[in-house]
């Protein structure tokens, strides 16, 4: 049964989407598949988990989000803008001369964005360092990190996990957006990092697996649980569709990191009704 309320997340989560997709269409760039598939994720996190102030985005005591696949910047924004960080009207700037709105993040542009991505597998070092930082300081404050399942290839992302379980670090959450797809291929083609749930077990972590990464009670759920585990880190492995919500887009590599044309646009459009 689905409640009023997520109802109303269902109607946010078409908005960002529309959202995403008007801004890689008018770049005529950036990254739509890898921020479609993690909507609902970072839509629940925002609306139901995270403790933010859009209002003191600055605030000491705040959660803090890590967007470790920083390419999926249009996600972010369209959160962002949803959210009240910045204002809607501002996403048509994205990935233009001068604009806060850059295809990669960049640490405070605009505010809310918390850290700077280029290179991937950097975001749950740089997250476990602000955890303990927190710790030192006797903050309780929570730091979730939204890598890619492409990123586990990456060995910085290992040793990070495995400092992290030495060093018992709670209150670090990794949300791993677990779409199949990197750049222009599969992940089993170009480096399978299954089984990634025993693979995190075995560096020390509780590990929640095999969500879907699209229902929002159970996305929900999940968070939920990650944000209550105590003594050591906490990892929620979402099993999503790359693309998610236009059909031709959804589980297409082709839609890694280009743009809609204009055809594609009128009928991504279409599928996303306002």
């Amino acid at each position: 049964m689905v409640t009023v309320a997520q109802t109303d997340l269902q109607s946010r989560t078409r908005r960002i989407r529309r959202h995403i997709v008007n801004m890689v269409y008018g770049a005529k760039s950036g990254h739509i598949g890898g921020s479609m598939s993690s909507t609902e994720i970072l839509t629940v996190l925002y609306d139901r988990i995270l403790k933010h102030d859009p209002a003191n985005p600055a605030w000491a005591e705040r959660d803090r989000f890590i967007m470790s696949k920083g390419h999926c910047t249009p996600l972010q924004y369209a959160i962002l803008a949803e959210f009240g960080y910045i204002p809607v009207e501002e996403l048509s700037t994205f990935r233009q001369k001068g604009s806060r709105l850059q295809g990669h993040s960049v640490l405070g542009k605009p505010a809310g964005v918390e850290n700077s991505a280029g290179s991937l597998g950097m975001g749950l070092s740089f997250g476990l360092g602000i955890r303990l930082g927190m710790r030192l300081r006797g903050q309780d404050s929570h730091v979730y990190v939204l890598m890619g399942d492409g990123e586990q290839q990456e060995g910085q992302v290992w040793e990070a996990a495995m400092a992290a379980a030495h060093h018992h670090v709670d209150h670090l959450v990794a949300l791993i957006d677990r779409n199949g797809i990197q750049n222009d291929d599969f992940t089993k083609n170009t480096m399978d990092s299954a089984p990634l749930e025993e693979k995190y077990r075995a560096f020390g972590w509780e590990v929640r697996t095999d969500v879907d990464g699209h229902d929002l009670a159970a996305v929900e759920a999940a968070l939920t649980w990650a944000r209550d585990v105590r003594g050591k880190p906490a990892c929620v492995i979402f099993n999503t569709t790359k693309g998610k919500g236009v059909s031709f887009m959804e589980n297409n590599p082709n839609f890694h990191g280009a743009p809609p044309t204009d055809e594609e646009y009128v009928r991504a459009m279409e599928e996303l009704p306002a």
